[in-house]
């Protein structure tokens, strides 16, 4: 029997952000506020969907996803180092420092595993260059996976038996098999090919029934694919370059997604005027709560 497909859904504007490039959206389920990243302006956000208030951190640095922690703080992952930033106090203190051997490579997008792991990728101006870290609680770093230009969009199954990755570059989504005790990945699969698009996957959302949901960069729209890669549905966005969906609300089922405006040209902005902005959708199935570090 074939999946359901889904119904038609609207995108809202919720917060006039104008962010260069809004990233990295991630639920705290306990504060009931949605954290986010504008990259090159070096911002942690905090957003509060009850009252529409958006505050900031400056951290300093390049910053490209995030993860909770105990403690009122969030793991970072920044240009070349892991950090956490004190919600208290708004003070950075960094973790771990890599050394990239390829000039203007950089830490890219991230996400928890259900126990607790942190997952980060790089990307790299040269092809092929970039990789997946797994830096765990213990303050080890290791390499999970080569042979990338630009890592994004993570996550895994709700049985936590699959574990998906996507190359913007090459337009795909990729699925591994995971294996949760150890912390390890099988050999690589397609799970989605985007290639006869002129768009690029993007941030990664899963949500309780496992189907996979995608910012479509140059898309103007966020796409959602059964665990088997079929096409459910698309969700049009007043904008051109979305950049990460993640799910949230009080009970899971809006799917918020940032988007950006780096890059464009003054008539694109024209077009697609709210670019940077964030954006809310109503979905009729709850996505998979955040894990945090250190679970």
């Amino acid at each position: 029997m074939p999946p359901a497909t889904l119904p038609q859904l609207s995108a809202q504007n919720v917060l006039d952000a104008r962010a260069r490039l809004g990233e990295g959206p991630l639920w705290d389920s306990a504060k009931q506020v949605l954290y986010w990243v504008d990259i090159y302006n070096h911002r942690v956000h905090v957003f509060e969907p009850s009252s529409g208030d958006d505050c900031h951190w400056d951290v300093g640095d390049v910053v490209s996803t995030l993860a909770l922690m105990a403690g009122d703080k969030l793991l970072m992952a920044l240009g070349h180092r892991i950090a956490y930033l004190d919600l208290t106090s708004g003070a950075v203190e960094t973790l771990y420092t890599f050394d990239f051997a390829v000039p203007g490579a950089r830490f890219n997008d991230g996400k928890c595993d259900p126990q607790g792991r942190f997952w980060v990728g790089t990307i790299s101006p040269v092809p092929g260059a970039a990789a997946l870290f797994r830096y765990d609680p213990d303050g080890s770093m290791r390499v999970m996976e080569t042979g990338l230009t630009i890592s994004n969009g993570l996550g895994w199954s709700p049985d936590g038996g699959t574990f998906y990755l996507i190359d913007s570059p090459q337009r795909k989504i990729y699925a591994y098999g995971f294996d949760g005790k150890t912390g390890d990945i099988g050999d690589r699969r397609v799970a989605v090919d985007l290639g006869d698009e002129p768009v690029e996957p993007d941030g990664l959302a899963i949500d309780t029934n496992g189907n996979l949901w995608t910012a479509l960069w140059d898309g103007w729209a966020v796409a959602c694919f059964s665990p088997t890669g079929e096409v459910l549905g698309r969700v049009e966005l007043p904008v051109q370059l979305p950049t990460c969906p993640t799910f949230g609300g009080s009970d899971l089922s809006t799917l918020y997604v940032t988007t950006a405006s780096v890059g464009l040209s003054q008539q694109q902005i024209q077009q697609g005027f709210y670019a940077g902005d964030l954006f809310a959708i109503a979905t009729p199935i709850a996505g998979l709560a955040t894990n945090p570090f250190g679970s």
